[in-house]
């Protein structure tokens, strides 16, 4: 990574986590807090989520997103959408909506344009740095690649989880998937329990990493299940589900936080953009495996 794409990653993530510090600080709710910080990085092109999100194998976007309130259970999620320019936006709707949870293709599509959320060409998500990393995975197919390709082109998903005042949870995860991936493949990002679950009382996760894995594992949900039934703490938790990972051979991280406001920011991989900031606004960031500290 260059010290120019190393600082604009820092400052997305910087940016992400006042906009839901402001939701939380004005009194608002978790749900409100996870919503705002995520639209502030699918609006950042230095993720996979919105502009900037990865190209599919036909040099296309299809886009996944899915939001969790813990006060209720409610949730909402949209898979392979295709022209939606916040997709957690449409993934809210659909919560608030109540009509039906999960949304796909052309017909997730449809509802956002007839919620009236914006509507862009596959133009708007197309970023140089994610056309070079499409370009490096056909290589690769081609066995045209002279060194392996880092996590940071495979993947990247963005996410968030806050606690509120009320002691409200929520999840909120988006992302175009990995790099080259089959047309019309769905990840665990949409999956509830699998990349995004939150419960009051428990906790809220959000995971990134090679999606069928989570899936599987049902990674977010096991999670919530091992704190709530097995009373273990959050730290135990998380590890144990990123461990796992590992041992399936699955290079994996997630955030979560508990109902007394713990944190885990975990991976098994070189690196994770992540973050996080308290109740009085000190923020802390990292980028890889050693430097995560005050922004």
């Amino acid at each position: 990574m260059t010290d120019e794409a190393y600082r604009a990653a820092r400052d997305g993530l910087r940016s992400s986590l006042v906009a839901g510090w402001e939701v939380l600080g004005k009194g608002g709710l978790a749900l409100d807090a996870v919503e705002a910080a995520v639209v502030a990085l699918e609006n950042h092109p230095s993720f996979n989520a919105g502009h900037g999100a990865v190209l599919n194998e036909r040099q296309e976007h299809e886009l996944d997103a899915a939001i969790m309130d813990g006060r209720t259970g409610a949730a909402g999620a949209i898979a392979s959408a295709r022209h939606i320019r916040n997709p957690i936006l449409a993934a809210r709707r659909i919560l608030d909506d109540g009509s039906c949870l999960l949304l796909s293709g052309a017909g997730a599509d449809d509802f956002a344009r007839q919620q009236g959320l914006d509507i862009v060409g596959q133009g708007y998500f197309t970023t140089p740095l994610r056309q070079q990393h499409w370009q490096r995975a056909d290589d690769e197919r081609a066995g045209k690649l002279t060194r392996a390709r880092t996590e940071a082109e495979k993947h990247g998903t963005v996410g968030a989880v806050a606690l509120d005042d009320f002691g409200n949870l929520a999840a909120a995860t988006s992302t175009g998937g990995y790099t080259y991936k089959r047309a019309g493949r769905v990840g665990d990002t949409p999956i509830i329990g699998a990349g995004t679950y939150a419960q009051n009382g428990v906790v809220a996760v959000s995971c990134t990493g090679l999606g069928e894995y989570f899936i599987r594992r049902c990674t977010s949900h096991d999670i919530a299940a091992r704190i709530a039934y097995l009373g273990v703490s959050l730290d135990e938790a998380t590890k144990h589900a990123i461990n796992q990972l590992k041992d399936d051979g699955a290079g994996a991280g997630l955030i979560a936080i508990d109902a007394a406001g713990s944190v885990s920011l975990v991976h098994n991989t070189e690196g994770m953009y992540r973050g996080r900031i308290s109740p009085d606004g000190v923020l802390e960031l990292g980028i890889y495996a050693d430097d995560f500290g005050p922004a």
